[in-house]
């Protein structure tokens, strides 16, 4: 009775220090049973430290350690695999072996197996997909219950003379057996309960930061406005429960939610410390209330007690912060630390998203810009001569001329949308075409073969007409002969293909000239919005034609 008594206060207080132990952030790299060496490092060090613990607290009997050393083995053996379970096991026998005994070989001996034994238990419930389970306290009861059979035997083949070591086990065996197995079992409790706490408030936070995010999209593509700003302290108020949330830029409150909303008024000059230090070094700034002193800087009255500054960014510069408060009589908890550096990380990321998405915008008019201005001003004046040539005698061709130059213009200039309809392609392009066929009479045939179906799908805006243009002043006003321009589009798998086709067969000297900018631009465009696998390819055959592929994908249809 007096050996039970002493191991139960021996585990009592092994388990108290167990459980202080389960509070430290160390504990953390158990969670996960890991192939990596970090890890396993931690597990070997923190349960070889609790193999010595136990020999420590042992209670001297009959020449012999009666002790709790085996609920370090075997745990460092299953949360750690075989080796670290062997190296454990080996360390805390070594330790025991150098405090003498008749049984210090057999303990020594009897704790290394005991960490392989672990070890072992880890590598067959790993194999077999049952990582969880080596985190029940019933495994590592059954595990430490056949470790601590083992070791009793052990003890009975290695101990010498044997009379004095059966005599020892018929003492030690049951009370050990029983005290490490339910030590084992309840420390492994306490393990896994901190673990599943850990994954409960993981899960949590990532929950409520895919809450925030959703809600939050596209909400900061213009920047950081008092508007967006007053939207997003809203979500982040309801998602996260603090007491209050603000945002301001580099200077001022740009949105405030929560308590003390009364006396933190948008517009008002920053005046705080924590915020002015955020902004100048960029690092998160947090005042507990406790070791970190906060007080508002704006009225003595105010409730809160405690704040998170966190910068938000766009590239390298801080543009402002956000900051979560909680009021005086209320913790700030961790989960609402990791959050509030998680949202920032958002609001950042959204914002850059916004400046590339605006920069990408100018860029594209700028394209259509120069796409506008590349058109031949010789266009005008040749279009201008042609009418007048034809105005006495034939106006009402020339009338016609002048509604078609009209409308060619009316939509190069204002054509600002990035995308337009095959049909709206096409009727600019036949404006454009009319006047060139007036001007070149009977030496230019146009041929358009448009599959209907297709005339509604979308695609860049300014896409065939540079082409068409390039045929014409590179191509066909180069040569004597009559000159044809074919147009064609057709669907081809999962894909449409726009053919603009020469006679001339001059692309090579094209190549050198101004107009193959267009071309360029065209690709680059198509290529931007639909990836490298579309855009512009040219096939030329000296003096005899020239071909230009467009490829889009056909999914374009569904968008019109």
């Amino acid at each position: 009775m007096d050996v039970i008594i002493s191991l139960l206060q021996q585990m009592s207080v092994y388990l108290v220090v167990a459980y202080l132990f389960s509070k430290t952030p160390i504990l953390k790299s158990l969670f996960a049973v890991s192939m990596r060496l970090p890890p396993k490092a931690t597990i070997y060090v923190v349960f070889s430290g609790f193999c010595i613990l136990g020999t420590y607290f042992g209670l001297e009997l009959l020449d012999a350690i009666v002790n709790t050393r085996a609920i370090g083995a075997v745990l460092g053996g299953l949360l750690g695999g075989p080796v670290v379970g062997l190296l454990v096991g080996f360390t805390g026998g070594l330790h025991r072996y150098t405090l003498g005994g008749f049984t210090d070989l057999a303990c020594g001996l009897s704790t290394t197996a005991e960490g392989l034994l672990g070890g072992l238990a880890c590598l067959y419930l790993r194999r077999r997909g049952r990582v969880n389970a080596l985190f029940n306290p019933w495994t590592a009861f059954a595990v430490t219950l056949v470790a601590e059979c083992v070791q009793m035997g052990i003890i009975l083949l290695v101990a010498q003379p044997f009379d004095r070591a059966l005599a020892l086990v018929e003492v030690i065996a049951a009370p050990m057996i029983l005290a490490n197995s339910a030590g084992a079992a309840l420390f492994m409790s306490m393990i896994r309960d901190q673990r599943d706490m850990f994954e409960k408030y993981s899960q949590l936070s990532s929950a409520k930061a895919l809450r925030i995010a959703e809600r939050a999209v596209g909400i900061t593509l213009e920047g950081l406005t008092p508007t967006s700003a007053e939207r997003i302290a809203h979500i982040v108020y309801e998602e996260t429960g603090v007491g209050a949330v603000a945002m301001t830029d580099r200077e001022k409150i740009l949105a405030f939610v929560g308590i003390g909303a009364d006396h933190h008024t948008p517009g008002a000059p920053l005046m705080s410390e924590h915020s002015k230090r955020a902004i100048e070094t960029g690092e998160v700034v947090f005042a507990d209330g406790i070791e970190t002193k906060y007080a508002c800087s704006l009225s003595p009255a105010c409730k809160l007690g405690s704040s998170l500054v966190v910068p938000i960014r766009s590239d390298a510069e801080v543009i402002g912060t956000i900051k979560l408060y909680e009021p005086k009589k209320k913790f700030f908890l961790n989960i609402n630390r990791t959050l509030g550096e998680g949202i920032a990380s958002l609001l950042s990321n959204q914002i850059l998203a916004g400046r590339f998405e605006q920069q990408k915008n100018l860029l594209v008019k700028s394209e259509l810009k120069l796409i506008q201005a590349q058109i031949n001003p010789h266009f005008l004046f040749n279009a201008l001569n042609t009418v007048s040539a034809i105005i006495r005698t034939d106006p009402g061709e020339a009338r016609e001329l002048l509604l078609h130059l009209s409308n060619f213009f009316r939509k190069n200039l204002k054509r600002g949308s990035d995308l337009a309809t095959l049909r709206e392609e096409l009727d600019h392009v036949n404006s454009y075409l009319r006047i060139q066929k007036a001007r070149f009479a009977d030496r230019l045939n146009i041929e358009i073969d448009i599959d209907p179906a297709l005339l509604e799908m979308r695609l860049p805006t300014f896409t065939l007409q540079p082409l068409v243009e390039n045929a014409i002043q590179h191509g066909i006003s180069n040569v004597l002969e009559e000159g044809r321009i074919t147009i064609r589009a057709h669907a081809e798998g999962g894909d449409v293909i726009l053919l603009v086709e020469d006679n001339a067969g001059a692309y090579g000297e094209a190549e050198a000239t101004p107009g193959g900018l267009g071309m360029g631009i065209v690709d680059k465009r198509i290529k931007n919005l639909y990836g490298e696998t579309f855009g512009v390819k040219v096939e030329c055959k000296s003096g005899e034609w020239t071909r230009v592929w467009i490829k889009l994908p056909c999914q374009e249809l569904a968008a019109a």
